[in-house]
Protein backbone atom coordinates (compact mmCIF):
# COMPACT_ATOMS: atom_id res chain seq x y z
CA UNK A 1 0.00 0.00 0.00
CA UNK A 2 1.43 3.33 -1.10
CA UNK A 3 1.98 5.55 2.06
CA UNK A 4 -0.15 9.02 1.84
CA UNK A 5 2.53 10.55 4.41
CA UNK A 6 6.54 10.01 4.01
CA UNK A 7 9.83 11.19 6.53
CA UNK A 8 13.18 11.83 5.04
CA UNK A 9 16.15 10.65 7.18
CA UNK A 10 17.50 13.85 8.03
CA UNK A 11 13.58 14.52 9.87
CA UNK A 12 13.62 11.19 10.97
CA UNK A 13 16.91 12.26 12.86
CA UNK A 14 15.29 15.48 14.37
CA UNK A 15 12.69 13.51 15.45
CA UNK A 16 14.36 11.04 17.24
CA UNK A 17 16.03 13.91 18.95
CA UNK A 18 12.64 15.62 19.88
CA UNK A 19 11.55 12.30 20.85
CA UNK A 20 14.38 11.84 23.38
CA UNK A 21 13.26 15.34 24.81
CA UNK A 22 9.79 15.62 24.63
CA UNK A 23 8.18 11.88 24.71
CA UNK A 24 5.57 10.82 21.96
CA UNK A 25 5.09 13.09 19.31
CA UNK A 26 2.66 13.79 16.19
CA UNK A 27 2.64 16.29 13.90
CA UNK A 28 -0.21 18.28 12.25
CA UNK A 29 -0.10 19.67 8.75
CA UNK A 30 -1.01 23.25 9.24
CA UNK A 31 -3.62 24.72 6.99
CA UNK A 32 -2.31 28.76 6.15
CA UNK A 33 -1.49 29.64 9.91
CA UNK A 34 1.74 30.21 11.46
CA UNK A 35 4.56 29.07 8.77
CA UNK A 36 2.22 28.68 5.82
CA UNK A 37 1.35 24.80 5.07
CA UNK A 38 4.31 23.44 7.53
CA UNK A 39 3.90 19.98 9.41
CA UNK A 40 3.70 21.28 13.34
CA UNK A 41 5.09 18.93 15.87
CA UNK A 42 3.87 18.87 19.14
CA UNK A 43 4.01 16.23 22.19
CA UNK A 44 1.39 13.42 21.50
CA UNK A 45 -2.17 14.86 22.72
CA UNK A 46 -0.80 18.70 23.20
CA UNK A 47 -2.64 19.67 19.98
CA UNK A 48 -5.77 18.35 19.82
CA UNK A 49 -6.84 17.10 16.47
CA UNK A 50 -10.70 17.64 15.66
CA UNK A 51 -13.31 15.12 14.64
CA UNK A 52 -12.86 15.96 10.82
CA UNK A 53 -8.75 15.74 10.63
CA UNK A 54 -7.71 13.66 8.42
CA UNK A 55 -4.99 10.43 9.49
CA UNK A 56 -2.36 10.28 6.96
CA UNK A 57 -0.56 7.87 8.53
CA UNK A 58 2.66 7.06 10.69
CA UNK A 59 6.05 8.76 10.49
CA UNK A 60 8.86 7.91 12.88
CA UNK A 61 6.83 6.80 15.20
CA UNK A 62 4.94 10.06 15.40
CA UNK A 63 0.72 10.33 13.94
CA UNK A 64 0.56 12.83 11.16
CA UNK A 65 -3.02 14.57 10.61
CA UNK A 66 -4.35 17.21 7.95
CA UNK A 67 -7.41 19.17 8.44
CA UNK A 68 -10.49 17.80 5.98
CA UNK A 69 -10.45 21.16 3.96
CA UNK A 70 -6.71 20.61 3.39
CA UNK A 71 -6.84 17.14 2.54
CA UNK A 72 -9.36 17.87 -0.15
CA UNK A 73 -6.67 20.18 -1.91
CA UNK A 74 -3.46 17.37 -1.07
CA UNK A 75 -5.05 14.36 -1.37
CA UNK A 76 -4.30 13.52 -5.05
CA UNK A 77 -0.30 14.06 -3.16
CA UNK A 78 2.13 12.02 -1.10
CA UNK A 79 3.69 14.22 1.48
CA UNK A 80 7.08 14.05 2.49
CA UNK A 81 8.11 15.50 5.83
CA UNK A 82 11.47 17.20 5.44
CA UNK A 83 13.59 19.43 7.40
CA UNK A 84 15.89 22.19 6.64
CA UNK A 85 18.15 25.37 8.38
CA UNK A 86 16.41 28.23 9.90
CA UNK A 87 13.95 28.85 12.36
CA UNK A 88 10.10 28.81 11.74
CA UNK A 89 7.42 31.64 13.10
CA UNK A 90 5.28 28.74 14.45
CA UNK A 91 4.51 26.83 17.70
CA UNK A 92 6.17 23.52 16.05
CA UNK A 93 8.58 21.63 18.28
CA UNK A 94 11.44 21.47 16.44
CA UNK A 95 12.30 25.73 16.49
CA UNK A 96 14.87 25.65 19.12
CA UNK A 97 16.96 23.15 17.09
CA UNK A 98 17.58 26.02 14.62
CA UNK A 99 15.51 23.66 11.80
CA UNK A 100 12.00 23.98 10.60
CA UNK A 101 10.13 21.12 9.60
CA UNK A 102 8.87 21.50 6.08
CA UNK A 103 6.51 19.51 3.62
CA UNK A 104 7.50 18.40 -0.12
CA UNK A 105 5.01 16.57 -2.11
CA UNK A 106 4.81 14.68 -5.40
CA UNK A 107 1.51 13.57 -7.46
CA UNK A 108 0.41 10.04 -6.78
CA UNK A 109 0.50 8.13 -9.74
CA UNK A 110 -2.66 6.72 -11.44
CA UNK A 111 -2.01 3.01 -10.33
CA UNK A 112 -1.38 5.02 -6.50
CA UNK A 113 -4.32 6.99 -6.82
CA UNK A 114 -6.59 3.55 -8.03
CA UNK A 115 -4.80 1.50 -4.81
CA UNK A 116 -5.89 4.57 -2.46
CA UNK A 117 -8.94 4.87 -4.20
CA UNK A 118 -9.84 1.09 -3.36
CA UNK A 119 -8.63 1.00 0.32
CA UNK A 120 -11.34 3.62 0.88
CA UNK A 121 -11.39 6.82 2.48
CA UNK A 122 -8.93 8.11 4.89
CA UNK A 123 -9.67 7.57 8.51
CA UNK A 124 -10.40 10.66 10.40
CA UNK A 125 -9.05 11.61 13.61
CA UNK A 126 -12.30 10.13 15.83
CA UNK A 127 -12.01 7.25 14.04
CA UNK A 128 -8.30 5.84 15.23
CA UNK A 129 -7.76 4.62 18.91
CA UNK A 130 -6.64 7.08 21.50
CA UNK A 131 -2.49 7.21 20.87
CA UNK A 132 -0.59 5.28 23.17
CA UNK A 133 2.86 6.40 24.65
Amino acid sequence: MVDRVTVTPDAEAVIGRLRETHGPLMFHQSGGCCDGSAPMCYPEGDFRVGHADVYLGTVAGCRVFIGAAQFEYWKHTQLTIDVTPGRGSGFSLEAPEGVRFITRSRVFTDAETAELDAAGPAPRADELPAATA
